[in-house]
């Protein structure tokens, strides 16, 4: 089972950064936007391995949209945002059961 999370990656002078509105506390960096990206899904996949072995919920996918001026009033950086698909845990796959007669 997937799910797709809204990520914001932001061009800083010699790197890039990356977050995702609905996994707070979960953001990697990298030497490039791919480096990033990969390292991003990575960070998301173990963020939410983790979550599920503690027995916490994960995090909804909900954000539609992100508002710069909360945190760039002045428009100083450069952002590419985009969407990333991710495989839930297999504890949260839904599973079948069968029932013996």
């Amino acid at each position: 089972m997937t799910r797709e999370y809204l990520v914001v990656y932001e061009k800083g002078p010699s790197n890039w950064s990356a977050f995702s509105p609905d996994v707070p506390g979960c953001g990697s960096v990298g030497d490039s936007l791919e480096d990033t990206r990969r390292n991003m899904r990575e960070a998301l996949d173990i963020y939410l391995l983790e979550t599920a072995k503690a027995g916490e919920p994960i995090p909804d996918a909900s954000a539609r949209s992100v508002d710069f001026e909360e945190f760039d009033p002045a428009h100083e950086a450069q952002y590419f945002v985009e969407w990333i698909q991710v495989n839930l845990p297999e504890s949260l796959a839904p599973t079948r059961t069968t029932q013996a007669a």
